[in-house]
């Protein structure tokens, strides 16, 4: 997400304008058709407790060290599991937030509460990561591009010392992920590197801020990598970060604007709490690579809709589509509708962010896939 603003570059002799618009097997279960619903709600934003949870232990915060490049980075997740006696081994759910600006753990808490809350079934647990350089994680100045995202991800899970390193030894988990996330992993699973037993692309995406509108053309790549020189500079760079994201009225405005569906939903507590994101250590490298495509895990649709293709009949994956994303967005998810590798195809309410704003709309959905593929068969 980059909120709207209009860029001159004199060195450059341009002017960029730019508005971005889960003992089961899952493959004994997992039938091949194809199926796609919409879902309608008049749900809202909800940060109250959940709605059908028992008692619930959120370990908030933890971190993790991850070693990258002679870098050590502190790297921040939360854990949900359910509290008593535990009488079956636990199934973890791994959420990964949607890569922005201000992308938080926080955007998937309600929903890991509502389903690690459900009382019925495998006992699942789940845990919230933030990616190194966002959210509560270090921020290290680190040349970042997908494959170093893709590294992080692949490292968290796979590592000796992993948070999850008991269910990922087992490959006893699935990945939940939003907009370029789901993406990142989907492609790390394809290339072998990951093997949950499912995954779910929550209103997926492919494209940064920049390239969705204006293209990848090598023009507008050295025009971007002009940018992204200028983001990251000591003094310069701050300057053009505070003007572009680290606001609170450029915050509202994405929000507003395409990030959230529904403006009503967008609260004082959000743009502060976001605000305050963009103001951390080294806040502005991620966006800088994030608005200029240096993060895009594929550079085509038709790329996009081949990494899923690459997945058909190896695992269930679930696309999320929302019906009020940004007309770029929606029809980037609206080309998986029915895709190879695709095994269901649902709608919410929501534009790029559905999990926060409805999420127990999108927990449901969720959990639903998790019952369709992995419990017991009555």
């Amino acid at each position: 997400m980059a909120s709207a603003a209009f860029l001159h570059l004199s060195s450059s002799s341009f002017a960029i304008s730019f508005k971005s618009s889960r003992h089961f097997s899952p493959q004994a279960i997992f039938h091949s058709r194809k199926l796609s619903f919409m879902v309608k709600s008049s749900t809202s934003v909800d940060y109250s407790a959940p709605s059908k949870s028992p008692s619930i232990s959120k370990r908030s915060p933890d971190s993790w060290k991850w070693k990258f490049d002679g870098n050590s980075v502190n790297i921040h997740f939360e854990k949900f599991e359910k509290d008593g006696p535990i009488d079956q081994p636990r199934k973890n759910i791994l959420m990964v937030p949607t890569i922005s600006d201000v992308s938080t753990v926080e955007e998937w808490r309600i929903v890991a509460e509502e389903i690690v809350g459900k009382n019925v079934g495998i006992n699942w647990s789940a845990t919230i990561v933030d990616w190194p350089g966002l959210g509560y994680s270090d921020r290290p100045k680190l040349d970042y591009n997908a494959d170093v995202m893709e590294k992080f991800l692949v490292d968290f899970v796979s590592s000796p010392d992993s948070p999850i390193s008991s269910s990922a030894a087992d490959n006893e988990y699935v990945v939940f992920g939003g907009g370029h996330a789901a993406t990142i992993a989907v492609r790390a699973t394809k290339n072998g590197f990951l093997k949950p037993k499912a995954i779910a692309a929550v209103a997926p995406t492919w494209a940064g801020p920049l390239p969705i509108v204006f293209g990848k053309d090598s023009n507008m790549e050295n025009r971007y990598g002009l940018l992204r020189g200028t983001l990251r500079a000591p003094a310069v760079g701050w300057m053009m970060y505070n003007v572009l994201v680290s606001n609170e009225k450029a915050i509202q405005s994405q929000y507003k604007s395409h990030v959230y569906a529904d403006p009503e939903n967008v609260t004082p507590d959000i743009i502060e709490s976001r605000y305050a994101l963009t103001k951390r250590k080294g806040a502005r490298y991620v966006p800088a690579a994030f608005l200029t495509g240096l993060l895009d895990p594929v550079n085509s649709r038709e790329e996009f809709v081949e990494l899923f293709a690459g997945l058909e009949g190896k695992l269930p994956v679930l696309v999320m589509s929302t019906s009020s994303s940004p007309k770029r967005s929606k029809a980037e998810m609206e080309a998986l509708r029915g895709a190879k590798g695709v095994s269901k195809f649902v709608e919410v309410p929501g534009a790029l962010l559905p999990q926060e704003e409805y999420p127990k709309v999108v927990a449901e959905e969720l959990y639903t896939f998790l019952l369709e593929n992995f419990e017991p068969k009555a």
